[in-house]
Order: C-alpha cells, then structure tokens, then sequence
C-alpha cells in the first residue's frame, strides 16, 4: 500500500512557483520588444544586425552616406558600467534619438570602431564616426569632430 500525503506548505510553493510562471509569462506577452531602429529622416529601415567584418561595418555606415578610410584608426574593447555618469547618460541620448539605447548592454563588453571619414561636407576639420558593437550588432554609433570644442551627432542619414 502506497500512500500520499499533501501539506498545505507543498501547495503553498507549488502556487508560489504557479503564478511565478504566470507572471513571467505575463511579462513576455506584454513588455515591448525592441527591433532594429530606424532611420529617422528618410523612415528608411536601417540593418543593425550581422555586422560581423570590417567590410560589413563600412557598408554600415555607407547607409547612412558616408565614406570612410579602408581600416579602422582605432579598435578598442570596453566594458560599460553598470551605473551610467552624466557623460555617458548624455551620449545614450544621443543614442536614443536613433532608436538604440546603451542602457541595454550595461555590465557587458563591446567594442568601439573609430573610421575617419573622408566624404564629411561643412567642416574643414578631421571627422570620426564610431561604432559600438556587441557581438553581431552595432548598439551605438555617432559622428564627431576631432576637436574637443567640436560635435558629436548621431549618425542619422544625409539630407
């Protein structure tokens, strides 16, 4: 003979456990997901993903109508902070306004591609775009001046 007993404590954790799945799959259905962003002055969709190569990550940036030189100037590895200082809240506005968002990669490494572009009109002096890659995906990316009392814009389309 067999017998089973059942505690009110055993059906207390399988309720808890219950909703807990509930609520999770709550969430999945009703949490917005993200896709890629989109250009915002022409509504053109813009491919942020499978950039895998330095090819890939000058055709990205062709999209947007620049040219830059065949290699990167500078290639670096960085591990962003959990926390975010004013600097980099204000540089994840500018990341916003494109339809990215840092916030997403806190506490894990990407790497930062910086081109010099060769084709930028309206300035005389040198002209950095940068791209923040996560694995396979450009997060970040903007186009500055070399000087520090110039710009830093996000990479949006040319007029």
């Amino acid at each position: 003979m067999f017998i089973c007993s059942v505690r009110a404590s055993t059906l207390k954790f399988f309720g808890v456990v219950a909703l807990s799945v509930a609520a999770l799959f709550g969430l999945m259905l009703f949490v917005p997901q993200y896709e890629a962003a989109e250009a915002v002055k022409t509504g053109e969709e813009i491919a942020y993903d499978d950039i895998r190569t330095n090819e890939d990550r000058i055709a990205f940036i062709g999209q947007f109508g620049y040219t830059v030189e065949a290699e990167p100037l500078e290639t670096c590895e960085m591990t962003l902070p959990e926390e975010f200082d004013r600097v980099l809240a204000g540089y994840n506005e500018i990341q916003k306004q494109q339809g990215l968002d840092l916030s997403r990669y806190r506490k894990k490494t990407i790497t930062r591609y910086t081109y010099t572009v060769t084709n930028y009109e309206g300035y005389e002096g040198t002209v950095y775009i940068n791209l923040l890659q996560h694995r396979d995906r450009i997060v970040g990316c903007d186009i500055c001046s070399a000087d520090p009392a110039g710009f830093v814009d996000g990479l949006f389309l040319k007029e």
